[in-house]
C-alpha cells in the first residue's frame, strides 16, 4: 500500500481543512442536526392543530328493481336484507374528516378546500376535546386552500407562518394532523424535494416530504424545526391509500398570499397578464435563436389585455418578469398570480433574435373571462392555387376552405389540406384543417409565403422552421424539421 510522506500528509491536511472552512463560509444556511426528540416541539404546537369534521346531505341514487328469487329460496332473507338497504331512496347524510390549524387567536383556521367542499355543516374539534361550529370565510380551489372562522370563548393557541423559500431539501419537518380520523398524530421526516408539479392546478409548487401523511392529514400543517408552518399538507401518492413516504404540501409562501386575500376580500385577487403560453423545447429554442430552452413562449395575446397594451407580441419569449428569471413555462403563471393587481411590471422578452423590455400594468384575473374577440378578416384576397411545403399541401384560407374545415372568421393564415404520413409536420401533430398563421415569426397569407419562409430558413442553414399553428381553439408554436 502506498503511503504519503509526512510533508505531503501535512500539506494535504492543511489544504483539506482550508477547503472545509471555505465551504462552510459559503454555505447559505447550516443544516440542523437531527433532534434527540420532537417531544417539546410537538407539545408546543399540537394545541393549535385541529380536526375538522363535515357533514353533507346527498340524495341516494335509484338502483332499480332487485332480482327476483324463487319462492322458498334459502337466500331469500339474505337478498331481502341486502337490497332493502341498497334501494333506500331520498336524502342521506355523509361525513368526512380532515385537519387544519389556527393562525389567529380570535379563531381563524386554515385547511384544504377539498376538506370542506360542499359541506352543509363544518365543526372544528380541538385537542382538549371541545368543539365549535365554523363559518366558511373563503376558498381557493386552484391552490386547494380554505379559511374558516370560529368564535371561541377565550383566545386560542395559534401558530405562525414561516418562510418556505429558505427551506432546503434534507431539512427536518414535522407533520401534525388527523390521519384516518384517529385524532392528533405527529410524524417527522425531511423535505425530499421542492417545486414539485403534480398537475393538480395552474400554480403547482409543492414541497415533497417523507413525513408520514395519510388520509385525514389533508389541511394539516407542515412545521420546520422553529415551529413555523412552511406548508399545508394536501396530497399523497399511494397505491394502497396509506403513506409510502411521498406527500405534498402547499408552500407557505403561496398560502400566506391566498389567506390574506381571502380574509380581506373573501376571494383571491390574482394578477392577469393576458397571454397564452407554452414551453420552450430544444427545437423551439433553435428556431427562435435562443442559446438554450428557457422562459415562456407567448403563443397568443389577448386583445385589449394588459400584455397587448404593454406591447407583448405572439412569438415573444418571456425571460424575466418583475426582476425574476422565468426558468420554465410553469414559473410565469405563479409569478403573475402573486403580483399585485395594478402594478407596473417590467417584462424582458426575446423577440426576433434580441432582448427587449416592455412595461405592463397587471390587470385582475376574472374567472371565465373571454380572451380574444373576433377580428375583422380581409375576404377580398384573390384565390391562389395549392402548393406544397414540408410535405404538406397548402391552400389559401378562402370562404370555401373556412366552411369545409370549420375555421372561424377571426383566424388568418394558410390552411393545411394534406400531411404526408411520418413526415416531420405529422410528427408535430399538424393535421388537415389546421391553419398556419406565422412562419419564422412572420405572418403568412398565401402558400407562397410559407414556401418562401421555409426556403429562407434553409438558406440560413437552420435545422427547423418555427410555425404558429391554429388547431381548432388551440394556438401553438411548433418547430418543424427541415429535411435535406
Amino acid at each position: 500500500m502506498k503511503t504519503l510522506s509526512p510533508i505531503t500528509a501535512y500539506r494535504f491536511v492543511a489544504v483539506t481543512f482550508l477547503a472545509l472552512v471555505l465551504m462552510a463560509a459559503a454555505a447559505p444556511r447550516a443544516a440542523l442536526a437531527a433532534p434527540e426528540s420532537f417531544a417539546d416541539l410537538a407539545e408546543k404546537l399540537s394545541p393549535a392543530v385541529v380536526n375538522i369534521s363535515t357533514s353533507q346531505t346527498v340524495n341516494r341514487p335509484d338502483r332499480g328493481n332487485r332480482p327476483q328469487l324463487p319462492e322458498g329460496s334459502p337466500f331469500e332473507d339474505l337478498f331481502k336484507d341486502f337490497f332493502d338497504g341498497q334501494n333506500q331512496q331520498g336524502p342521506r347524510t355523509v361525513s368526512s374528516l380532515g385537519s387544519g390549524f389556527v393562525i389567529d387567536p380570535d379563531g381563524i383556521v386554515v385547511t384544504n378546500n377539498h376538506v370542506i367542499e360542499g359541506a352543509d355543516e363544518i365543526v372544528v374539534n380541538f385537542v382538549d376535546g371541545s368543539s365549535l361550529p365554523a363559518e366558511l370565510l373563503g376558498t381557493d380551489p386552484k391552490t386547494d386552500i380554505a379559511i374558516l372562522k370560529v368564535t371561541p370563548p377565550s383566545p386560542l393557541d395559534f401558530v405562525s407562518f414561516g418562510d418556505s423559500t429558505i427551506a432546503r431539501v434534507g431539512d427536518w419537518v414535522l407533520a401534525i394532523g388527523n390521519p384516518f380520523g384517529l385524532g392528533g398524530s405527529v410524524s417527522a421526516g425531511i423535505i425530499s424535494a421542492r417545486n414539485r408539479d403534480i398537475s393538480s392546478g395552474p400554480y403547482d409548487d409543492f414541497i415533497q416530504t417523507d413525513a408520514a401523511i395519510n388520509r385525514g392529514n389533508s389541511g394539516g400543517p407542515l412545521f420546520n424545526m422553529d415551529g413555523e408552518v412552511i406548508g399545508v399538507n394536501t396530497a399523497i401518492i399511494s397505491p394502497s391509500g396509506g403513506s409510502i413516504g411521498i406527500g405534498f404540501s402547499v408552500p407557505s409562501a403561496l398560502v400566506k398570499t391566498v389567506v390574506n386575500q381571502l380574509r380581506e376580500f373573501g376571494r383571491t385577487r390574482r394578477g392577469w397578464l393576458g397571454v397564452r403560453i407554452q414551453s420552450v423545447t430544444d427545437e423551439l429554442a433553435e428556431g427562435l435563436g435562443l442559446d438554450e430552452p428557457a422562459g415562456a413562449l407567448v403563443s397568443e395575446v389577448t386583445t385589449g389585455g394588459p400584455a397587448a397594451d404593454g406591447g407583448v407580441e405572439a412569438g415573444d419569449v418571456i425571460l424575466k418578469f418583475d426582476g425574476r428569471d422565468v426558468e420554465e413555462m410553469r414559473d410565469l403563471p405563479r409569478m403573475v398570480a402573486e403580483t399585485d393587481v395594478g402594478k407596473d411590471v417590467r417584462v424582458v422578452v426575446w423577440r426576433k433574435g434580441k432582448t427587449q423590455t416592455v412595461k405592463v400594468v397587471l390587470g385582475l384575473l376574472e374567472e371565465g373571462a373571454k380572451d380574444t374577440p373576433p377580428a375583422e378578416v380581409d375576404t377580398e384576397t384573390p384565390p391562389e392555387t395549392a402548393e406544397s411545403a414540408l410535405q404538406m399541401k397548402l391552400q389559401p384560407l378562402t370562404e370555401a376552405a373556412r366552411s369545409e374545415y370549420g375555421i372561424g372568421a377571426n383566424i388568418n393564415g394558410v390552411v393545411v389540406t394534406e400531411v404526408a404520413a411520418n413526415s416531420p409536420a405529422a410528427e408535430k401533430g399538424i393535421r388537415p384543417g389546421d391553419v398556419i398563421v406565422e412562419v419564422a415569426q412572420e405572418a403568412v397569407a398565401t402558400p407562397a409565403d410559407v414556401r418562401g419562409a421555409v426556403a429562407k430558413a434553409k438558406e440560413e442553414q437552420r435545422k427547423s422552421v418555427l410555425m404558429l399553428v391554429q388547431s381548432g381553439d388551440n394556438l401553438r408554436f411548433v418547430a418543424v424539421k427541415i429535411e435535406e
